[in-house]
């Protein structure tokens, strides 16, 4: 497949504008080619009657995920080992940030991809990976680059889950506040893609205790975050240490200026991927209280008990804060955990996986929890202190209405905040009403 280039602009604001997409190639195409397998046929499709696929997800979806050309993950050609995790991961065809860039992927080009919180980015990037990894190499071969280790250890499980019939694929996951003896020693053994956290891999790589010679293939989720200035200097040293013949794709919600910096300095003519006609997710209903500072805490106790809350995220900006609220949260009687960056690491890891696993209902949480954390039973953010600019709003409200289904963001406004708001709503061209005496069920309630 030979892909037209799409062309992006960038602003001040970093929107980039995009023109172009591809389209995969039809089933009729492939098999019109000298020495591409026919499209399996309806014998061989028994396979799929011995899986353990989840039970079918009924709630309504949106076009963030149904705007789609109708592909099936068939089309790709991947291993069966992999469609078998692919379909017992619950994915039934793939969304439109799978389309635009698995055959990409594929086909060895690097890739700049724009697209919504909760649209499937993540599938997007492991499955062209799990498809180009060669498990009889002793030698790693892919890394997935996160800005944060919650992010890490959920890319490290989805990876595992879509290799499980693959065999000897072996993942593994560092992060910093772990010990390096432990990946030290890890490393004694087959290791074929790395989920990293960049100051980690960084220093396993220039002690020569991972070796990266081998690694032609480098994913950077939540790009614009891992191109900030306490993460850049480091990815420029991990990719200085990759192969000169490699390939990176990016992945993010927002691209700032920086992006274009660093495209043209490390990606080899990147086909670019733009799914952003507009910013905000289409199943998420945004609103706005306007309170003083010291009526917070009632308005959020009537938010809990008006709210049909499946689970709730509640952001606060600083790590005191977020302490103090759960606090509160929990004399009000309602089951709460929080998390920040300055937990230690074990408990961070336990407060995430029993969040993710229903055992609480709210979480108190720092802007670590905004960037790619995927839990699905959230329909329910809350921004007890309102963010201070649009791109942690973007990411914050992402966390509900996950792949396409609906939730609802409720932002506590104060008099300070006011100017923030209005400035929010004219960079992400959406509205953010205020909110009325009761919020219809339908809005975020599957």
């Amino acid at each position: 497949m030979n892909p037209k280039t799409s062309t992006i602009a960038y602003t001040k604001r970093g929107a980039p504008s995009i023109n172009g997409r591809p389209a995969a190639p039809s089933s009729i195409d492939r098999q019109s080619r000298p020495g591409v397998p026919a499209a399996p046929t309806t014998q061989s499709d028994d396979w799929k009657n011995q899986l353990h696929a989840p039970p079918k997800d009924h709630r309504p979806q949106t076009e963030d995920v149904l705007a789609t050309k109708g592909n099936e993950f068939e089309d790709y050609f991947l291993k069966r080992e992999l469609l078998m995790g692919i379909f017992e991961m619950g994915y039934e065809r793939p969304s439109p940030i799978q389309e635009e860039s698995i055959p990409i992927a594929l086909a060895g080009r690097d890739i700049l991809a724009r697209a919504k919180n909760g649209t499937g980015k993540t599938a997007a990037f492991i499955i062209p990976t799990l498809e180009k990894i060669d498990p009889n190499k002793n030698a790693i071969q892919a890394l997935l680059l996160v800005p944060t280790r919650e992010l890490a250890l959920q890319t490290a499980h989805v990876c595992k889950e879509l290799a499980k019939h693959m065999g000897k694929v072996q993942v593994m996951v560092t992060t910093g506040g772990t010990l390096l003896q432990d990946d030290i020693v890890r490393l004694y053994n087959p290791v074929h893609i790395i989920v990293a956290t960049p100051g980690r891999v960084l220093d396993l790589a220039s002690r020569g205790i991972a070796n990266m010679k081998e690694c032609n293939l480098m994913v950077m989720d939540e790009a614009d975050k891992l191109l900030s200035p306490e993460f850049q200097p480091i990815v420029d040293e991990i990719i200085r240490l990759l192969p000169r013949q490699r390939q990176i794709l990016m992945y993010s919600a927002t691209f700032p200026m920086i992006v274009k910096e660093f495209k043209d300095k490390h990606l080899n003519k990147p086909y670019e991927v733009n799914l952003m006609d507009e910013l905000t997710l289409k199943g998420v209903t945004q609103y706005y209280a306007y309170v003083e500072e010291r009526q917070k805490v009632h308005c959020l106790n009537t938010l809990f008990s008006k709210l049909q809350i499946n689970q709730s995220i509640i952001f606060c900006n600083s790590t005191n804060r977020v302490e103090l609220l759960a606090k509160k949260i929990t004399e009000l009687g309602y089951s709460c955990f929080y998390i920040h960056a300055k937990m230690p690491q074990a408990d961070r890891n336990r407060v995430f996986h029993d969040f993710r696993n229903g055992k609480c209902r709210n979480l108190v949480s720092t802007d670590l929890f905004t960037r790619g954390i995927d839990i699905q039973a959230v329909n329910v953010v809350i921004n007890f202190d309102f963010p201070k600019n649009a791109e942690t709003h973007l990411h914050r409200i992402g966390r509900s209405g996950r792949f396409g289904h609906l939730g609802v963001a409720v932002n506590l406004v104060t008099y300070e905040d006011r100017f923030n708001l209005y400035r929010i709503e004219q960079e992400l061209g959406t509205e953010i009403a205020p909110i009325p005496p009761t919020i219809d069920t339908k809005l975020y309630v599957a």
